[in-house]
């Protein structure tokens, strides 16, 4: 049996140095001060808002204090982007710890209908890689997980099961453990990995103001780095077939707007209109998918973003009055939706030897809000777990802000919707069980009936 070798992720990006020096002061292990300062140059204008969301985080990071140092245990390094092709030179052995996203936790006992379940993204499928980084984006802490098998938090942004806990049980598969967090031997991770980090986007620098975060393009890395060690362990020619022959699900984008474009970073807004901005994204997006195919990987589901303009923060951020969706924002999800749509189209042409499908989440979503009652759901506008109107204000950070039952709303806290919701979106992920979200195919189409 082959170790698992663990590569360094990423970390904050240097020129938000508000939230450097306030993660430093509190975790002087993990931000290494050994390092020279990055020059001046990279000392951004101070904006109103970043001097508002620091003050945030300080106020925050007190109040999750007690729940936050004790699992930040790992010494880190600070490291600037310029130095991306040496974020892997370091190895890591994580010490051994039991998880309740281990792949020993398998809701199921039947034969798998694919080898394995890969996951690339952000908070919407991260089952617990921040849970080793410093950053304010973490579910490691109650009532995060209440609802989950285990009743504990995992690191998921939810109270129970995010949508790829539903999809490896349709699949035959064990929940996919996070690769930050799977330790032992590399015949452990063949049935699947998790390379999902909250606060990452498409963008390097999206998420950085929340801190630490592997980035799309890093977690492909990663992603690379573990098929090298899958042929070293079973041979090529078994890598490549296992790796041909797994659903590789990406769930990535959200934070580009929601860390990135509405925040203005570095006047984005004035140098790309929304619409070209996410012709940016869907162009960074296919060169991406273009690399794991170079990588034998032919099984690709990409999620587009839900609706955000109806997530509880923006209610409460726009002063909804009524709890109506914020427009402006919708509109451009659903340009990025479509445009993105239009991509994968183009790529199913191109890579004529993979199966590639667009799972439209905003469409599923407003599925779900339109017609709760339906679904059993009665609480549209407010999050279960927050503070403030619709309780988008603060993040969700005790038991005592979270309501009694998560089953009857469909968002769990400012951002990311309750298990129910969920459930429902991987029903159409898998079938178009409720509506129909995919395009060409589900997932259920792209596996060989008798696999």
């Amino acid at each position: 049996m082959s170790t698992i070798i663990r590569k360094q992720p990423n970390f904050i990006k240097t020129h938000n140095l508000h939230k450097f020096y306030l993660l430093h002061f509190f975790f002087p292990k993990q931000f290494n001060l050994q390092q020279k300062y990055p020059p001046k140059t990279l000392y951004n204008k101070q904006s109103t808002m970043a001097l508002k969301t620091s003050i945030f985080s300080l106020l925050t990071f007190l109040l999750i204090l007690p729940n936050l140092t004790h699992s930040l245990e790992y010494p880190q390094h600070l490291l600037d982007e310029t130095y991306f092709q040496d974020l892997y030179n370091m190895n890591i052995h994580f010490p051994v710890s039991v998880s309740p996203a281990s792949s020993s936790l398998s809701p199921n006992a039947k034969t798998p209908r694919v080898p394995a379940l890969f996951v690339l993204g952000d908070s919407s499928v991260d089952c617990g890689n921040n849970n080793f980084l410093g950053t304010f984006a973490r579910a490691d802490r109650l009532p995060y997980g209440r609802d989950f098998d285990t009743h504990q938090p995992t690191g998921r942004f939810c109270n129970g099961r995010i949508p790829v806990d539903f999809l490896a049980m349709r699949l035959g598969l064990p929940f996919v453990p996070s690769y930050l967090g799977e330790v032992g031997a590399i015949e452990d991770m063949t049935h699947g990995v998790n390379y999902a980090s909250a606060g990452a986007g498409i963008i390097y620098s999206s998420g950085s103001d929340l801190g630490q975060r592997v980035s799309f393009a890093q977690q492909i890395q990663q992603v690379t780095d573990t098929f090298q060690q899958f042929m070293m362990t079973m041979g090529e020619d078994a890598a490549n077939s296992l790796i041909s022959d797994s659903i590789f699900y990406i769930s990535i984008g959200t934070n580009d707007y929601i860390h990135y474009y509405l925040q203005n970073v570095s006047g984005v807004q004035s140098m790309y209109t929304p619409w070209n901005f996410n012709h940016f994204l869907a162009t960074s997006l296919k060169q991406e998918i273009k690399n794991l195919h170079t990588a034998k990987v032919r099984k690709v589901v990409v999620m587009g973003i839900a609706p955000m303009g109806c997530a509880p923060h923006y209610l409460w951020r726009y002063k909804s009055k009524n709890g109506e969706c914020i427009e402006e924002i919708n509109n451009m999800i659903m340009e990025f939706n479509f445009v993105t749509r239009y991509m994968i189209e183009e790529l199913n042409q191109e890579l004529s030897d993979s199966k590639i499908t667009f799972c439209d989440t905003y469409k599923g979503s407003m599925d779900i809000i339109q017609n709760h009652e339906r679904y059993g759901l009665q609480v549209t506008r407010e999050a279960c777990c927050g503070l403030g109107r619709y309780k988008g204000w603060i993040m969700c950070l005790s038991p005592e802000m979270a309501c009694k039952n998560a089953s009857t709303h469909i968002w769990w806290d400012q951002f990311h919707p309750t298990e129910a919701v969920n459930a429902i979106l991987a029903d159409n992920v898998w079938s178009g069980l409720h509506s129909t979200m995919c395009y060409p195919m589900n997932i259920n189409d792209m596996i060989p009936a008798n696999s």
